[in-house]
């Protein structure tokens, strides 16, 4: 069993007794041991074609369960790779037939294809909240805490509905709707979710959140109506941009403005999950986060700055060693191209798309390494928890579940971690 070394603290204003005070969340995993997990799984998914992500993403997970520890009580994490292809291939039977029908209709009613896409994206959008209701449901009844199992009910296409009906109503108030909608769907998945006999809840309130981020709304606000002043300018002093200054100055601003925006993601993240944390509730059990946002700006800091590196140095090495081979051969381009035209075609595509393909996968290493487990240790290493001890009469209850939800959540690249 891994040993806490964090004894029970109080938070700043806490007045509970000391005997029920938070407990804090403990991460005791290495970052060397898991760069190398990702760096190998890498290798491993570029001669696998990919395939190998369902047990890349089945380690990753147990390294991170099994490094997290809650009043020296570590976290399991039961899934298996095969699980994850077993459910993926079920689920490409599902969808393969779907994208065919499209695809035949498209042929038929050449017309009507614009319009048949429409229905199709609906579809596909309401399937995919189908599945990752389903994953979570997988990947719940594979956490494991004191030898008792997570798991959780509910309905995959009700909460399908409930997240496409919260979504319309975020785009008919042009984003507003947004902390309702993420505050219902977590009450509704809360609702359903246990820890043995005992069920969670979720009282964080979409109020609450929009009171902490809207002034972040009114900065994505603020690009988008001077783009649409820009445009009213434009339309009412003339048809040449270099004849209308105001014009000019309110685009250049909507440009500055859209170039600040992505620094806020860090911070919104960071405010949602401190909103989140703080509303779970597992019977009398409760959370606290103390997360700040400098910790989140400085992984996705680190995510793109070392990201671009990355694929610029991979390019480089490309082309270094496209124009080597074209140097070692003793023709010019142009050469190449009209002697071994189609052999130098073939090889030129081919070289390509093994550097976007390895791009892509170094990509996915430091997202994994950063945006996965950066994430992931900044969040627990920052919460604490509340009247553990009640955690101590619980009762097993619940069954696995299939890997379905987690297959068709993967075929529509929606997978959590």
């Amino acid at each position: 069993m891994i040993q806490d070394p964090t004894p029970p603290i109080r938070l700043p204003g806490s007045s509970l007794p000391e005997q029920s005070g938070p407990r804090a969340l403990a991460f005791s995993g290495e970052d060397g041991d898991f760069l190398r997990l990702v760096a190998r799984g890498a290798a491993l998914q570029l001669l696998t074609f990919g395939f190998y992500r369902f047990w890349l993403v089945t380690d990753v997970r147990r390294h991170l369960w099994s490094h997290t520890s809650l009043d020296g009580d570590a976290f399991e994490y039961a899934g298996l790779g095969r699980e994850l292809v077993f459910g993926f291939l079920f689920a490409l039977a599902i969808l393969t037939p779907v994208y065919l029908l499209y695809f035949v209709v498209g042929l038929e009613v050449e017309r009507l294809k614009a319009f048949a896409s429409v229905p199709l994206f609906l579809f596909f959008f309401v399937f995919q909240q189908f599945a990752i209701y389903r994953a979570r449901r997988y990947r719940l009844t594979r956490t494991i805490w004191r030898g008792l199992r997570f798991w959780m009910s509910g309905s995959g296409w009700s909460y399908a509905l409930r997240s496409s009906l919260w979504l319309l109503a975020v785009v008919l108030t042009l984003g507003l709707a947004h902390p309702w909608r993420v505050a219902a769907l977590e009450r509704y998945k809360l609702r359903h979710t246990f820890y043995g006999d005992l069920q969670g809840r979720f009282v964080a309130t979409g109020g609450a959140l929009f009171a902490r981020i809207w002034w972040i709304w009114l900065a994505l606000a603020i690009p988008l109506a001077m783009l649409i002043a820009a445009g009213v300018v434009q339309a009412r002093h003339g048809s040449i941009l270099v004849d209308a200054p105001v014009a000019n100055a309110l685009a250049g601003g909507a440009l500055i403005a859209a170039l600040i925006l992505p620094l806020l993601w860090p911070l919104f993240r960071a405010i949602e999950w401190r909103w989140w944390v703080e509303g779970l509730r597992l019977g009398d059990v409760r959370a606290a986060s103390v997360l700040s946002s400098g910790a989140l700006f400085g992984l996705y800091a680190k995510f793109a700055v070392i990201g671009a590196l990355v694929v610029g140095v991979i390019g480089f090495v490309g082309l270094g060693l496209g124009a080597a081979a074209i140097a070692w051969s003793g023709l010019t381009f142009d050469e190449l191209l009209q002697t071994r035209g189609d052999a130098f075609t073939i090889a030129l595509t081919i070289a390509m798309f093994l550097a976007y393909f390895c791009a892509g996968l170094a990509v996915g290493a430091l997202q994994r390494y950063f945006l996965q487990r950066g994430l992931w240790r900044a969040v627990a290493t920052t919460s604490f928890v509340f009247h553990v001890d009640a955690l101590a009469a619980v009762a097993s209850r619940g069954a696995a579940a299939h890997a379905l939800g987690e297959g068709l959540a993967d075929g529509l690249d929606v997978a959590g971690f």
